[in-house]
């Protein structure tokens, strides 16, 4: 999660849903409570979340494409805007390529919100894709730099599957 109330986006935090070895149903609603638990405590104005891809195995890209819905409709209950990012988007956005890998991205995020360590490579997928909603919202998604002013804190969370 950042916070884009200033010219240069702030971390205010980032983490993971653990899910347990239940039923996917379970694993659903796990994801829901604890993104509805992440709103409540954060107060984020928007969401911005990574849009499903096509993977090798057709189970587990069901079951993320699954996961990715529990969250949005629990961003839509609370009555917040969600907004979805395209993978190689991202990394445009954040690293200048849409080719880039964990590592470059997990640098670039680094760098842009001043961190004083590396972020595990989830969270610095989660943190990329709201630093490339606050990108959208100023108009910058294609240059992948900083500038204008917009008030707003806006967050993302990196879908886990079930």
């Amino acid at each position: 999660m950042i916070d884009a109330s200033e010219r240069e986006p702030r971390y205010v935090a980032s983490g993971c849903i653990r899910l347990r070895d239940d039923e996917l149903a379970q694993r659903l609603a796990q994801v829901y409570a604890g993104i509805s638990e992440l709103i409540a405590i954060h107060k984020p104005a928007e969401v911005a979340i990574e849009r499903v891809f096509m993977s090798k195995n057709a189970d587990s890209a069901l079951k993320l494409g699954q996961a990715r819905g529990a969250a949005i409709v629990c961003a839509a209950n609370h009555g917040l805007p969600v907004s979805e990012y395209a993978a190689r988007q991202i990394k445009q956005a954040v690293t200048g390529t849409g080719a880039a890998d964990k590592a470059l991205v997990q640098h670039m995020v680094t760098a842009a919100l001043h961190l004083s360590a590396t972020p595990q490579a989830d969270a610095a997928d989660a943190l990329a894709i709201a630093l490339t909603h606050l990108h959208s919202c100023r108009g910058l998604v294609t240059q992948g730099n900083y500038g204008g002013r917009r008030r707003t804190k806006s967050s993302s969370w990196r879908q886990y599957r079930p």
